[in-house]
């Protein structure tokens, strides 16, 4: 088994990319702090070809050297935008038709391996949108009153959280199946 050049993977160009279909998934940072994290976001939101990316209070924003690490030109191709808030990119979501849900450990949280019926037409429904946390102090509570519910990650170990960079992957991924399978139940 040989691995394969870059040359040979017939990658999109960035302007291949801007104008391809996009999975309907936006991908909101609320204070995010690390800028390698956010550079790994990019570069994970890219590789799914999302709609975009909302960088919001103290998340910092391209062009930045660290964030240019991670993100190997990802900054490039992902649409993004900048909100003071987390709360703001919510509400703009959601006036744009968004379903927006806190990956959160909160009361009544759906498991994001096994989501609720309700939840899964939601999210087939259309656009949808993930909030992601702070590294320490996750999600604002603000934030996820306003948003349309909670997806939490299952975690069996001794720590209650992930890196938020594994975090978008892992939702992400899943995601992508949910959107891509609208016809399952």
């Amino acid at each position: 088994m040989r691995k394969l050049r870059t040359i040979e993977m017939n990658r999109l160009s960035i302007d291949e990319y801007h104008v391809a279909e996009k999975l309907p998934l936006v991908v909101v940072l609320d204070d995010v702090r690390s800028l390698y994290n956010v550079g790994s976001v990019f570069r994970t939101a890219d590789a799914f070809r999302l709609t975009g990316l909302c960088l919001c209070g103290i998340t910092a924003t391209p062009p930045h050297n660290e964030i240019h690490k991670t993100a190997l030109g990802a900054e490039d191709s992902v649409d993004w935008q900048y909100f003071a808030s987390a709360l703001e990119a919510v509400t703009t979501l959601q006036g744009k038709g968004y379903k927006v849900f806190a990956v959160e450990q909160a009361e009544g949280s759906a498991k994001l391996g096994n989501l609720p019926a309700e939840v899964l037409r939601q999210i087939k429904s259309g656009k949808v949108a993930v909030v992601l946390g702070n590294e320490v102090k996750g999600v604002h509570q603000e934030v996820v009153d306003a948003c349309d519910g909670c997806i939490e990650i299952e975690q069996y170990g001794t720590k209650h959280s992930m890196n938020v960079s594994v975090t978008a992957g892992i939702v992400i991924w899943e995601m992508r199946q949910k959107l891509n399978h609208k016809d399952d139940s």
